[in-house]
């Protein structure tokens, strides 16, 4: 069974665990996608979560903005964790040298976990070659996505017969334009490469709502242009779900552990 735990999320830091086990009671592997905290923070969220960083078995960053790499290069060495990043990420990062632990993830190419699979795919946002992730134990699979300005087709693909879906719903346009953001910030964040709002997050889970999706959370928050309550109304209006069934990621304090299955 999947499940997985927001520990972050918004403009401040984020990151999000992932954690399968195999039928058999098999080890359980566990990845980390993005890691934009301090390294201190990163691991007392860890072990709040009940898990060593040295337990991770793989780091995916999936671009190279400041809120998702924070501590990337201590966390990886400091606790020898391979980590994956797309060959455009690593050279914006002006390409780091991770001692060895770097792999190339690419679109539509599976990273294998043993008890899950990881498959990368690109979306549109303004960085160097952005990817978020499907994963999937067979039997289950969790859409990630927490970055982008709007949904091509591609991703729509990737977020089709998921059972659970982490979804960025940034911000409600009107609280943005009425912000004291400055005129290029508000363009960035509103445009095809910037961020979700509510209403196309809504519009999102419409296309690709199906029987079998049981839980979605609300994630990446704007602290200043949007509100959990109208991040959750308009998921769940899309949904036919009850507000209560939307779970909202904190930015600080992410979310509890949500099973998938």
């Amino acid at each position: 069974m999947l499940r997985f735990r927001n520990l972050a999320s918004g403009s401040t830091g984020n990151a999000t665990l992932i954690e399968g086990g195999t039928a058999g009671g098999g080890p359980r592997r566990r990845l980390l996608m993005d890691c934009g905290l301090g390294i201190r923070i990163l691991e007392g969220r860890l072990g709040a979560a009940g898990i060593a960083p040295a337990q991770l078995d793989a780091v995916f960053i999936t671009h190279e903005h400041s809120d998702h790499i924070g501590c990337v290069q201590k966390l990886v060495l400091r606790h020898r964790v391979p980590v994956w990043m797309s060959q455009g990420t690593h050279e914006a990062l002006g390409a780091p040298d991770f001692d060895g632990l770097l792999r190339i993830a690419r679109d539509g190419e599976a990273i294998d976990l043993g008890a899950f699979e990881a498959r990368p795919f690109t979306v549109p946002h303004d960085a160097r070659e952005p990817l978020h992730l499907r994963c999937s134990d067979g039997a289950t699979h969790v859409g990630l996505l927490t970055d982008l300005g709007h949904a091509s087709g591609h991703v729509l693909d990737q977020l089709r017969d998921c059972h659970a879906l982490l979804l960025e719903s940034n911000h409600d346009p009107e609280m943005l334009q009425a912000s004291g953001y400055p005129a290029f910030l508000k363009r960035r964040i509103s445009g095809r490469f910037g961020h979700l709002p509510n209403h196309v997050s809504a519009d999102i889970l419409r296309t690709v709502r199906h029987s079998g999706l049981r839980r979605v959370v609300a994630a990446h928050l704007s602290a200043q242009n949007n509100h959990p309550d109208l991040a959750r109304a308009a998921l769940a209006d899309a949904l036919g779900w009850p507000l209560e069934a939307i779970d909202v990621a904190h930015p600080r304090e992410g979310t509890g552990w949500i099973d998938a299955g």
